[in-house]
């Protein structure tokens, strides 16, 4: 569910959460859980009065230009920026064919028999196509064209100022008065991400665990940030316009144990914010991971749930056909854990994977996603379906009284337990015929879920079976 935020105060977050309060010479990151970020640097600048010219080329490949803030953190010089250019075209194989196009050029073939050697051949087509994908190249080898790269191509030296190795920020700024400054950066950019990942390991009983999470950063955006201090923002921020996914890029994994040190948590706004407990260098196309919470001993429930027909919804609409909703129930009996997020800190959502102890082994159990967790919620993990309970579902009548507008319609829930021990199975149950309904026959008691859900608890004894019945009566 998406926070919604007025434009307003989005933007003040956006500001506090970008410039902060404490200029520092170290690069800085603000990573949000919609795959994008927000950059922090400092840009020094000399400044005359007038008209300045200044370049910056320490910006990511996915910056937004429209969200750039560059701004003097102590409030003394108002910074006028007349005009900005983003160009984020940096040389590379393809481009630098471009320009050869029609011109000689160099190619080393490796030949693992006869050893390296240099072939000349001229780019008749560089496969370069701005702003859209790139085509085969045309090369031509004593006399012949051929549809790709004989070899890697040697280009000679070029001394072309218009040739870019990284994106760049050209800004026109207007002083009133000469000034030397750290002036504060700020953007937002695609290509960072973090994700969440739990462990929770069950003790031999079942009825406790221990778990501890892992954050996990990934950074495509093109640029290495030395040193940079990081932040993790948990939580759904609202965005105008969705957030494009990042490309998927093969990535280093970095493991850090972070000793003493720890990852820190706070509230922010309606949000929480995790920071890194000491500065740190995430490369390009790298994924770094750190342990950020830990707790043990924590309190279990096993839930079984039997719910053999979730497809069933009431959609407004009275439904009187008798073979509506009688397609074959599903047997399959669910395995869930529940606990209380008691202990650990606030729980970003993410995946949450279960190993039971067995000896002094650990073997995997089953994995779940789980969402944004405050603090003394309930967690509840899917498991899998348990291999030795088996439910039955079965409507036994149902009858029809269109004149006075009413309908009754019976079941018959079969539960059966092969395991070795007794259990508890949570019968759901879907009333989905019509809005307005009663119970007026049951064989065990139930809960009311929702509108039209409803919920038994029934144990089971080991190697037994427990039959449910309940009759529904609809009106209209």
């Amino acid at each position: 569910m998406q926070s919604r935020i007025p434009m307003k105060n989005r933007l003040f977050l956006l500001a506090s959460a970008v410039l902060g309060l404490n200029a520092s010479a170290q690069p800085g990151l603000t990573i949000y859980n919609g795959r994008f970020a927000v950059v922090r640097d400092i840009v020094p600048l000399e400044l005359k009065a007038g008209e300045n010219n200044v370049r910056y080329s320490g910006a990511t490949a996915s910056l937004d230009p429209s969200t750039v803030i560059l701004r003097d953190p102590s409030g003394k010089i108002p910074l006028s920026i007349l005009e900005q250019n983003y160009q984020n075209d940096p040389v590379n194989q393809i481009t630098l064919l471009d320009r050869f196009e029609g011109l000689p050029v160099s190619f080393l073939v490796h030949d693992p028999q006869k050893g390296d050697r240099i072939l000349e051949g001229k780019v008749i087509r560089s496969g370069y196509v701005p702003g859209g994908q790139p085509v085969e190249p045309m090369i031509e080898v004593d006399g012949k064209i051929q549809f790709e790269l004989p070899g890697r191509p040697l280009f000679p030296s070029l001394k072309d100022e218009g040739l870019r190795l990284k994106p760049l920020l050209n800004w026109k700024i207007q002083s009133p008065e000469a000034a030397s400054l750290q002036a504060e950066l700020a953007y937002l950019t695609q290509g960072l991400e973090w994700t969440a990942s739990y462990n929770l390991v069950l003790h031999e009983t079942g009825s406790a665990a221990d778990i501890n999470g892992w954050i996990t950063i990934k950074n495509n955006s093109g640029k290495q940030f030395e040193n940079a201090r990081i932040k993790l923002m948990a939580g759904d921020v609202h965005r105008a316009e969705p957030a494009p996914r990042a490309q998927v890029m093969k990535a280093a994994v970095l493991y850090e144990q972070r000793g003493m040190d720890a990852v820190s948590e706070k509230t922010f706004d309606d949000f929480h914010l995790y920071t890194l407990p000491r500065p740190t260098t995430l490369r390009d196309q790298e994924t770094k991971q750190l342990e950020f919470t830990r707790a043990a001993a924590i309190p279990i429930r096993r839930i079984y749930t039997y719910d053999a027909t979730p497809e069933l919804q009431f959609f407004g609409q009275t439904i009187t056909e008798s073979d509506w909703g009688t397609t074959a129930a599903q047997r399959k009996v669910t395995s869930s854990l529940e606990f209380t997020n008691a202990e650990a800190a606030p729980l970003p959502a993410g995946s949450m994977r279960v190993y039971r102890k067995d000896g002094e082994q650990l073997e995997f159990v089953g994995e779940d996603l789980v969402d944004h967790t405050p603090r003394n919620e309930k967690l509840k993990i899917k498991l899998g379906n348990a291999f030795d309970l088996v439910g039955e579902h079965k409507r036994t009548n149902f009858q029809t009284d269109t004149p006075r507008r009413t309908m009754d319609e019976s079941f018959e829930i079969r539960l059966r337990n092969q395991g070795q021990g007794p259990v508890e199975i949570t019968v759901v149950e879907h009333l989905a015929r019509s809005a307005t309904w009663t119970i007026p026959v049951k064989s065990h008691n139930f809960k009311q879920l929702n509108s039209n859900s409803l919920e038994f608890t029934i144990p089971v004894p080991a190697g037994a079976e427990t039959i449910v019945t309940y009759t529904a009566h609809y009106t209209w």
